[in-house]
């Protein structure tokens, strides 16, 4: 097969898989061969362990020796052994995972391991740690820690079972499901009670947040599952969390993880690319009306049990819902998402606003009246308080002078966006950080200890500067080790000729057209990957329509139509599916071996550009002298690209053709950036070639 490219821009020299550097200079040249090949204190213990008469390779069946694997521990050794920081990308592949886990159990002292979902905080905690801690024969203690919306709570199940308000059959049989699990378990997780899914609404009935908890005043208090979690992840030697819950507990000093900072000798975040996202996130506040809505019916519920002799509590929250109800009317339904700047000062948002929070501040009157009468009329006081609070940075913003110029001074010297999102039923006003650099930095000041920051994608091209800015880090080692798959024979890297650019009418319907003949070629076997749901919508009618003019009996995954989990395993099952979906398939999945051959991609995942924090980010860096598109949205849109790119090649066996259709890589400047941070797959705009190559038998070994 030929690597023939008849547009200038796609072919080239590969670009070195293997670079070390520093993140404040990531084009730096690699330090000098005699520092670089100086053994590090660990090396000869992580050689025996990761070599083939190691102790892995007994315990772990399918363990295979790999050097890039074997060079990622040593790094990370003996950045632990220095209590230093190791920025560290492993292509996929590489076995990141036991890199980490190797230097963490023998030598990282009390270690907190921080992932990206909850799924994956599952398989480390259940099989991963066990595997290496047996194949070390470390005398470690384990803790997996949650977020408190992840375990049953006896005090809110006791008092759902007993008002008996369920609505549906499947919630009074999931209630019934919940009552004789939590007489039975050990941990209360919520993963463990597989017969009620994990979107059941029943789970929000039964489970506690940090609003609603009692602490020490609840009956339950000894027999707390949260309670247990926390006890037992201070005593434990690693504790598995996930970043959510690191920032939501331990950055921001809530609750009990604010224990196991002070003590942890090493921090390792896997998938560290989606910290800065996950930490945005938490260090911003959301205020919703529906907030409101739920906390006047608490308000309600608990005046009427304790102090129903007291105010008219129904007059009392009647006036604040329909002050939220009004603040949400103030939108049209969905797709609104406007800065404070961007709110005309003509809208009735302000005087609405003005007006819930002067009926808000009467209710807080009522409550402070009341609050001694019981805990919980307390506890909603504090959350009429606290929302008070969080309104209290809107304010309408001075108008400018001429709508139509740009005004870098709305967003210079703030630290934070405001902005709002209408939904069906809730408004929510959001307040989100700028950067979270420098409150990052604050968190790895002090004490010393090792930072390990690991993900299959934190460089563009070789480059950790973007993710290096937006985590506050200079001057910090960032290395990449590739992967040890021959992406070369494995794979297609294949741009279609003929399609039209991705903002004309019709672009999908384009796309969908230039894929059919190559999801018939792969026998299904597809994960068709869109930037949008409308277009997830749109291909999956199209894909119904042609399958069934042409045929083709491949069933048809879509997203939406079934939860994550179930449509995964669908697919595996089936083996010729056709998989649609958005931002939620492009990262996390794996699937190995034939199921899946294809991995179509509609568009370059730029961000949307209405979206408001990107807006207020880009001004900022463009007052500073910078270009937002370059510094920003084109590296965050490579590192997505990267990480839909990566479902395709999982193993050393799978093959499989990467179809990116959208023509700016090839027409545009910075597409030659883009498809040099991808796998090195041999690259073609052939139709043919890539036909040829489903029909290619695989050599193997004789």
């Amino acid at each position: 097969m030929t690597d023939h490219l008849p547009l200038s821009g796609l072919a080239g020299e590969p670009v070195p898989a293997d670079t070390a550097n520093t993140a404040d200079n990531a084009d730096a040249a690699a330090p000098d061969a005699a520092e670089s090949a100086a053994p590090g204190k660990y090396d000869a213990e992580v050689d025996r362990i990761f070599g083939p008469n190691g102790p892995l390779a007994p315990a772990v069946g399918s363990f295979k020796p790999r050097q890039s694997q074997t060079e990622m521990a040593k790094a990370i050794a003996d950045a632990i052994g220095k209590q230093g920081t190791l920025i560290a990308e492993a292509g996929t592949g590489t076995g990141k995972t036991f890199a980490y886990l190797v230097p963490a159990l023998l030598w990282g002292g009390k270690t907190i391991i921080s992932t990206g979902t909850k799924n994956l905080q599952d398989q480390l905690f259940s099989r991963d740690i066990p595997n290496v801690r047996q194949a070390l024969r470390a005398p470690v203690s384990v803790a997996l820690l949650k977020g408190r919306a992840n375990y049953v709570c006896h005090y809110n199940l006791e008092r759902t079972l007993q008002n008996g308000r369920l609505t549906s059959r499947d919630d009074v049989g999931h209630l019934r499901e919940i009552s004789r699990f939590i007489k039975m378990s050990n941990s209360g997780d919520k993963a463990e009670l597989a017969k009620v899914p994990e979107t059941a609404s029943v789970w929000n009935l039964v489970t506690s947040t940090r609003e609603n908890c009692v602490g020490q005043e609840c009956q339950y208090y000894q027999d707390c599952f949260v309670m247990k979690a926390r006890r037992e992840a201070q005593q434990a030697d690693v504790v598995v969390v996930n970043h959510h819950l690191f920032f939501a507990d331990v950055a921001l000093k809530e609750g009990g993880m604010a224990e196991l900072l002070p003590s942890a000798n090493t921090i390792v975040f896997d998938e560290a690319h989606q910290l800065p996202e996950v930490a945005t996130l938490f260090f911003g506040t959301t205020v919703s009306t529906s907030q409101v809505l739920e906390l006047c019916r608490d308000v309600l519920a608990e005046g009427l049990a304790h102090a129903r002799g007291g105010p008219d509590w129904a007059k009392t929250v009647m006036v604040v819902e329909k002050a939220a109800r009004d603040l949400r009317l103030t939108f049209p339904e969905g797709g609104t998402r406007l800065s404070l700047p961007q709110i005309p000062p003509s809208s009735d948002f302000f005087p609405a606003l003005e007006k819930l929070k002067e009926e808000l501040e009467g209710m807080v009157d009522v409550l402070e009246e009341n609050a001694e009468r019981a805990e919980t009329l307390e506890q909603c006081r504090v959350r009429a308080v606290e929302m008070l609070e969080s309104f209290k940075d809107w304010k309408q913003a001075p108008v400018k002078k001429d709508p139509k110029e740009k005004d870098y001074s709305q967003f210079a010297g703030a630290e934070a966006v405001l902005w709002v999102e209408a939904f069906s039923s809730s408004l929510q006003l959001h307040k989100t950080p700028l950067s979270i650099a420098p409150i990052f930095a604050g968190q790895r000041a002090g004490t010393p200890r090792s930072w390990i920051f690991t993900s299959a994608t934190l460089a563009v091209k070789s480059d950790f500067k973007h993710f290096t800015s937006q985590m506050g880090m200079t001057g910090e080692p960032a290395r990449t080790w590739p992967s040890p798959f021959d992406y070369q024979e494995q794979g297609i890297l294949y741009v279609p000729t003929g399609l039209p650019e991705p903002n004309t009418m019709g672009y999908t319907d384009a796309v969908v057209d230039a894929a059919l003949p190559v999801i018939e070629a792969a026998g299904g076997r597809t994960f068709f990957l869109c930037t949008t749901i409308r277009a997830v919508n749109r291909v999956a009618e199209r894909l119904r329509e042609e399958f069934a003019a042409r045929g083709l009996a491949f069933p048809l995954f879509v997203q939406g139509e079934r939860g994550r989990t179930e449509l995964l395993d669908s697919f595996r099952t089936a083996g010729n599916a056709v998989l649609v979906g958005s931002q939620s398939f492009w990262e996390g999945v794996d699937v190995r071996g034939e199921a899946l051959s294809l991995v179509i991609i509609d568009k370059l995942p730029f961000a949307p550009p209405d979206d408001p924090v990107l807006a207020a980010r880009i001004e900022v860096m463009e007052k500073k002298g910078m270009n937002g598109f370059v510094h920003h949205t084109l590296p965050e849109a490579i590192i997505n690209l990267k990480q839909g790119a990566g479902r395709l090649i999982r193993d050393v066996d799978d093959r499989g053709v990467l179809m990116l259709c959208d023509p700016r890589v090839i027409s545009k400047p910075y597409g030659r950036r883009i498809w040099q941070s991808l796998p090195p797959f041999r690259r073609t705009r052939v139709q043919a070639d890539v036909i040829d190559f489903y029909q290619q038998k695989p050599e193997t070994d004789a």
